[in-house]
């Protein structure tokens, strides 16, 4: 399992880096792993609004779909729509895999560094 330091993390193992005043978002080496060959990506709009904890979208593997939630609120101002045709790049490459960016954040999630993140996956099994 990866879990870089320069990254922060929630609890629904979503990823987040700032960027200036952009938050980059998308979902951790565990989240992949437990998803398996994610063969689907539910992508949302440039211009949605997100709301801190609540889902934008969703991956679709070949075990189940989960959604994916945002740790931050705010306005998306970039979508990887690279995704939509190669979503087994979240598989591939996890955090160079980025899923929205987000401007205009009013309020974040209580979010997890790297140590503290390794250990809630590591308590998860």
């Amino acid at each position: 399992m990866n879990f870089p330091a320069e990254l922060k993390y929630t609890k629904d193992h979503e990823w987040m880096v700032m960027e200036g005043d952009i938050a980059v978002v998308g979902i951790s080496d565990f989240a992949q792993d437990a998803l398996g060959d994610v063969v689907f990506i539910n992508l949302p709009e440039v211009g949605d609004t997100v709301t801190v904890g609540e889902s934008f979208g969703d991956v679709e593997s070949v075990k189940a779909v989960s959604d994916v939630n945002s740790p931050v609120t705010g306005v998306i101002v970039e979508v990887n729509e690279d995704l939509a045709d190669a979503p087994e790049n979240l598989n591939s490459d996890p955090y160079g895999s980025w899923i929205i960016k987000v401007k205009d954040i009013t309020a974040t999630e209580e979010l997890m560094d790297a140590a503290a993140y390794e250990a809630f996956c590591a308590e998860e099994g």
